[in-house]
């Protein structure tokens, strides 16, 4: 890699600045020189030969574009010169696909220490889930919640209460001068490796790693087809390998009814086997259905208390791909070690699953070429364009997704941000194509159908079973997940020496050249084993970011 350029692909027309680069610049690049006529900025591309309006632009092998106005070779692509273009898709198109596995050889018989369930599935984390079936029990939720987390250690630290305490008893003694000149409060062990709470914290339930509380606006007076698609998303949090048990509150006459649930759990897991507690609060008084709930979920975390942790293969893992946030260097760098130590899991028999439709447009045929099952394939087809439609059909098609963060930092058009996501995925083939909250069950690389919006994406993640999500940013973005650890990888080291409370683990050091790809993925791997063996916790985590937000199958980019 060149220190100051690098050409992702070789039918690639543009090239990518590594670092700001100056007007009347020349640039040595294989066997060709490029003088910029202009400057530059880091992660942003400039073209290797003379376009007209019309001429495509290509990049990751892949249209991304077609220019909109003249543009000069050596001179940078803009959302003034460049206009988003993809190529179309279909079964018709489809050509055969072949890949190379990694050598796994190394990984081979090493293991995590996870929880095992009566299902098989292997949990990275042993939480308790209180979740609502309808936003009337919201208040109910957040009351336990308080009462639960004070008294058995789970709750927050109180750094920010303290402040306030401390500029009160300031403000109360009229000494306003030394409010103005505080320094702001600077947390502790933000920038070091996070140890495991139960290991620095005297908590009664030392094998449980929380206590996680759902609240959302749905379950009744929206659409019925809502409320099924919420208690699919729920099933699936309560299925999930991370969750040893559930209480569930319900008002009663919602649309989301118990039964309701009680079947999707079963038909998403037939061996579901976990302690499930059902409370209806028009059966009585709201202190009786309180009271019953606090007494029978400190009797569910007792029993799981019981668990330890046991060695599981490295198979056993279920691992969320997610970009958000992204940059010029996300397609260079963090995403695809994402898609190395996916193909490694995949190699090793475990399942990775690739969210967010609309940051697929533009690379459909490759990932179509790329699933043997035709069936499938024609699935992630009418997914897509079913999809794809209903977001035109408000005027919002998936060529408006790139954020004006992603546009300042290099992303101009949906198909380059698009073609770099993809990245997460690898090379390996297409095992499964699963829509919002359906179980990723079927060893190998699924795709999951959500919606770029972070937290819509991760939470569909993580009803669909995942037990760790790596989350790539180049612009940094808090998202965490409520009982799946979500991994904040970064693109370039400014931002993780700018965001060390956010970011968790740097892919700065491929953009710097000190290291290639597959041993920054190796090392994100070994992470992930301490991570997924209780050893460590995310900063999300730390924070208690745990994002929950329910897709409601309307248009969302």
């Amino acid at each position: 890699m060149s220190a100051r350029v690098l050409k992702v692909h070789p039918a690639d027309n543009v090239i990518v600045a590594l670092r700001d680069l100056s007007a009347g610049e020349q640039i040595d690049f294989g066997n060709d020189t490029y003088t910029l006529p202009y400057a530059v900025s880091a992660k942003h591309k400039f073209v290797t030969e003379d376009r007209q309006p019309g001429d495509p632009i290509t990049m990751y092998g892949v249209l991304v574009g077609k220019a909109t106005q003249p543009i000069r070779r050596g001179e940078s692509i803009t959302t003034f010169n460049l206009k988003h273009d993809a190529d179309r898709y279909g079964l018709d198109k489809k050509q055969p696909y072949s890949w190379q596995p990694p050598d796994v050889s190394p990984w081979q018989g090493r293991t995590f220490m996870g929880y095992h369930r009566a299902d098989g599935s292997v949990g990275t984390r042993n939480y308790w889930l209180v979740v609502p079936l309808v936003f009337c029990e919201n208040r109910n939720v957040l009351i336990l919640k308080d009462a639960f987390e004070r008294e058995l250690g789970y709750s927050q630290p109180d750094t920010y209460r303290d402040q306030v305490h401390e500029l009160l008893s300031l403000y109360k003694a009229g000494d306003m001068s030394v409010i103005k000149k505080m320094e702001p409060f600077v947390a502790e062990s933000q920038n070091q490796t996070l140890a495991h709470p139960a290991k620095l914290i005297n908590r009664p339930f030392k094998n449980v790693d929380g206590i996680k509380f759902l609240t959302h606006e749905m379950g009744c007076g929206g659409t019925r087809q809502d409320s099924a698609y919420l208690g699919s998303l729920l099933s699936g949090f309560i299925n999930n390998p991370n969750v040893a048990g559930a209480t569930v509150l319900s008002l009663g006459c919602q649309h989301l009814q118990v039964d309701m649930v009680a079947a999707e759990i079963k038909r998403q897991n037939p061996k579901f086997d976990k302690p499930l507690l059902l409370f209806e609060q028009q059966a009585g008084t709201e202190y009786a259905l309180m009271a019953q709930a606090v007494k029978e979920t400190f009797l569910g975390l007792i029993e799981i208390n019981k668990l330890e942790r046991q060695p599981a293969p490295l198979s056993a893992l279920t691992v969320g791909l997610k970009c958000g946030g992204s940059d010029g260097f996300s397609g260079i760098s963090a995403n695809p070690v994402l898609g190395h130590l996916s193909d490694t899991l995949v190699t090793l028999g475990g399942k990775t699953v690739l969210a967010e439709f609309p940051e697929l447009n533009g690379v459909e045929q490759e990932l179509i070429n790329r699933t043997d099952d035709n069936a499938k394939a024609q699935k992630f087809i009418t997914l897509m364009g079913d999809y794809s439609a209903q977001a035109e059909a408000v005027g919002s098609g998936f060529d408006m997704n790139p954020s004006p963060g992603n546009i300042k930092d290099g992303l101009i058009t949906d198909a380059i941000k698009s073609a770099g996501a993809a990245k997460k995925g690898g090379n390996a083939p297409v095992a499964d194509v699963l829509d919002y909250a359906e179980p990723a069950t079927t060893p190998g690389l699924s795709l999951l159908c959500t919606p770029g919006n972070d937290v819509e994406a991760t939470t569909g993640m993580a009803g669909s079973g995942t037990n760790v999500i790596l989350f790539t940013t180049g612009l940094g973005t808090p998202t965490g997940n409520p009982i799946c650890p979500v991994v904040k990888v970064s693109t370039n080291t400014k931002l993780k020496n700018r965001m060390p409370d956010v970011i968790d683990f740097d892919s700065g050091p491929i953009i710097d050249g000190a290291q290639s790809i597959e041993q920054n993925a190796d090392a994100l791997l070994e992470y992930i084993i301490s991570l997924a063996s209780g050893d460590l916790i995310t900063q999300a985590e730390r924070l208690g970011q745990d994002d929950f937000i329910p897709w409601k199958r309307g248009v969302s980019l």
